[in-house]
């Protein structure tokens, strides 16, 4: 099922934040690069694909599939040089039809492209927030030119690409944004405040579903816990109806109802106010899918209707 819609409105969506400026805390994009390829290559028919990440101002090549040697692996590409430097520069893709006597490009690389046997060859950038983080490769050992349809093809591997990488920046901004407040000092509790919070809290796990990266996804959900246990233990004074006036839970950890993250992800968004319709556009589910996750939770927590589902995970430290 494809992802929902993240363009439109967020129910109560805190403010927006500066573009992704900071290292990522994340190992790699690795994983997602091997797939982009593995799907150029599915989708051109092209034998040959490769490319690699933008780092300090240059392209460096580290992912391959289909190459007979390995003359081009960890080759540096800077803009306005070759083929990946034209791309780097112009931000746009582009392709020639025998890469050694073209006239249209630099040729710094043409030993390691000759090494490699390489002759027709078509990049795509991979933009984000547009800048390139990164360049795809389609590659023939003939002059046949590849054709619009594996341009096409490799340009779509290219957007779902850095679709990805949107998505994970946007996941490293939000975890920053979860570590630093569970490790701050609590600041005054205002009513405004809590709603921002929860909306924030519902939207990290809307966004941790999509990540294909596990680890990632899992420093999401743990950052929502320690986001939990500090305000719990903050002893705010303006915790959710259902807690204590110090704003704890009432029931100790180990007597909680041991929920699933999908559940979870269910009901932080049935907390905001949000239908089954909603739910289900956030979460990338069907609205069948969602009720079957409502009634498992309302079960575990030993209640009747949604809402006293929402009430009863509160009072547990389950949601903020």
């Amino acid at each position: 099922m494809p992802s929902p819609d993240r363009s439109r409105s967020h129910p109560r969506a805190p403010g927006g934040a500066g573009p992704f400026s900071r290292a990522p805390l994340r190992q790699g994009d690795t994983d997602a690069y091997r797939h982009a390829l593995r799907l150029a290559r599915q989708r051109t028919g092209v034998r040959t694909v490769f490319g690699g990440e933008v780092a300090d101002g240059a392209l460096r090549l580290t992912e391959f599939n289909g190459t007979l040697t390995d003359s081009m692996r960890g080759l540096r590409v800077v803009p306005g040089r070759g083929l990946g430097g034209y791309v780097l520069t112009h931000q746009r893709p582009y392709a020639v039809n025998d890469y050694v006597p073209a006239t249209t490009i630099t040729h710094d690389y043409d030993s390691p492209v000759r090494r490699e046997g390489i002759r027709a060859i078509v990049a795509a950038p991979v933009t984000v927030q547009g800048g390139v983080r990164g360049v795809l490769y389609a590659a023939a050992r003939d002059t046949a030119p590849l054709g619009d349809r594996a341009t096409a093809a490799l340009m779509d591997a290219a957007r779902r690409l850095a679709s990805e990488l949107t998505v994970r920046d946007e996941v490293d901004r939000r975890v920053r944004l979860l570590e630093a407040a569970a490790g701050a000092p609590a600041p005054e509790p205002a009513a405004p405040g809590l709603d921002a919070l929860r909306d924030l809290h519902a939207e990290l796990r809307g966004i941790a579903q999509e990540i294909e990266d596990t680890a990632l996804r899992d420093r999401l959900r743990q950052a929502c816990d320690r986001f939990l246990r500090a305000g719990g233990e903050s002893g705010s004074g303006d915790g959710p109806p259902d807690a204590d006036p110090g704003g704890r839970p009432d029931a100790p950890a180990a007597d909680r109802p041991r929920l699933s993250p999908r559940e979870l992800d269910v009901l932080s968004y049935v907390a905001l106010g949000c239908t089954n319709a909603e739910t289900a556009q956030y979460l990338g589910l069907e609205a069948e899918t969602v009720k079957a996750y409502l009634r498992s939770a309302t079960r575990k927590l030993g209640v009747h209707s949604r809402h006293h589902a929402v009430a009863a995970a509160r009072r547990h430290g389950l949601l903020p």
